[in-house]
């Protein structure tokens, strides 16, 4: 089946029937979100994977109480930096220069000048780029969730504050950004199955210049 016929198939699922989803289908949908791009190659968030019940029990009215938080099998949970320091700067370039074999220092000069401009920046501005390159690794992690006929739905519908606390995030250096519930579909009582896609025409959405 193609990417499109994958994506086709996908829904904001509103009910789940709570079966398992194999780790072998979560690790391959964790591995295309590391895989992604980011900024920099700087890869400033986390996902943290939750399977368990009572923690999920205790998520659920952070996020006004969705039912999808309980019923799914794993609930990942996307998580920024607060903020950019100089060793979370240095260290995915050390990271490369080790792996690829180039000299210590190889990246300095670009290095120092990123970390300059986010030095710059307040730690509000350093923790939204951040956030930003969350996105990108949820696009790829629906991407991924979809070929694996696995549903996965996007929330941003959570009190953050809330979440962070409960999940000690401020330890990590991390401040959440999104949570996304695995599992399957309840198509026998999910109203939302059997709607058509809708999305924006192409002429309307493509804009060519």
């Amino acid at each position: 089946m193609s990417l499109l016929q994958d994506l086709s198939w996908r829904y904001a699922t509103k009910k789940m029937n709570g079966q398992v989803v194999p780790e072998d289908k979560v690790d391959y949908i964790l591995e295309a979100a590391r895989l992604g791009p980011t900024s920099s190659g700087i890869q400033p968030f986390r996902i943290l994977v939750i399977k368990d019940a009572a923690l999920k029990a205790k998520i659920q009215p952070i996020a006004y109480n969705q039912e999808q938080i309980t019923s799914a099998s794993h609930l990942l949970v996307f998580a920024a930096f607060d903020e950019y320091t100089k060793e979370r700067v240095d260290a995915p370039f050390a990271q490369q220069e080790q792996e690829r074999g180039l000299p210590a220092g190889f990246a300095d000069e670009y290095k120092n000048n990123l970390f300059k401009s986010y030095s710059s920046q307040t730690k509000d501005q350093n923790f939204q780029h951040a956030a930003r390159q969350a996105y990108i690794a949820l696009g790829l992690v629906l991407a991924a969730a979809a070929e694996q006929k696995v549903d996965a739905t996007p929330m941003e519908g959570f009190v953050n504050a809330d979440l962070d606390q409960l999940l000690e995030l401020d330890k990590l250096g991390l401040k959440s950004v999104l949570i996304v519930p695995l599992g399957y579909r309840d198509a026998e009582n999910d109203w939302y199955v059997n709607f058509k896609k809708v999305r924006t025409s192409k002429d309307e959405f493509i804009i060519n210049l």
